[in-house]
């Protein structure tokens, strides 16, 4: 057993975008210290006024994260050590009908035609027993170029296979 906060989370691509009206969005810009091929992931993040600093471990559907609040002076200082390694995009955070919540990324910039679904489970059970609402597409969970830190860096060519 840890003691390290763990995340289960299985993320997709979409199939087709639901419908947002009314669905609360924040901007997000992120950025990765460490390199995409680093086993552990420090990222800095901006959430619309909101700023963080994360460190994750791991890979596949559970994953340890943890993450504290810092300033906007100590994100503004820590940002260009994240040059070349950076992501921005709108997410909308809202429901599904069996109680959870999704996170629905647009991303923006060179990612522009990308758009991910994530949703967070309490258990391993309950991540691996979830049936996906018919706008979900592929999972992706355990496809390593999905994740942020890889999309980061992903060049023209990597992104047209992966938004083929």
């Amino acid at each position: 057993m840890t003691d390290r906060p763990l995340e289960i989370e299985r993320k997709f691509l979409l199939r087709v975008l639901p419908d947002l009206d009314g669905v609360p969005s924040a901007e997000i810009r992120q950025g990765y210290v460490t390199s995409s091929e680093d086993s552990i992931e420090l990222r800095l993040r901006q959430s619309d006024e909101n700023h963080f600093l994360s460190i994750k471990g791991g890979e596949g559907l559970v994953r340890s994260e943890r993450e504290v609040a810092i300033t906007a002076a100590q994100f503004e200082a820590l940002w260009p050590e994240t040059e070349g390694r950076r992501v921005e995009k709108t997410r909308f955070k809202g429901g599904l009908p069996g109680g959870q919540t999704y996170d629905l990324d647009i991303y923006a910039g060179a990612l522009k035609s990308l758009m991910t679904v994530e949703v967070e489970f309490p258990s391993e059970a309950a991540a691996e027993a979830f049936v996906p609402p018919d706008w979900f597409g592929m999972d992706v969970t355990l496809d390593k170029r999905y994740r942020n830190k890889a999309l980061a860096v992903v060049d023209s060519e990597m992104l047209a296979k992966l938004t083929g």
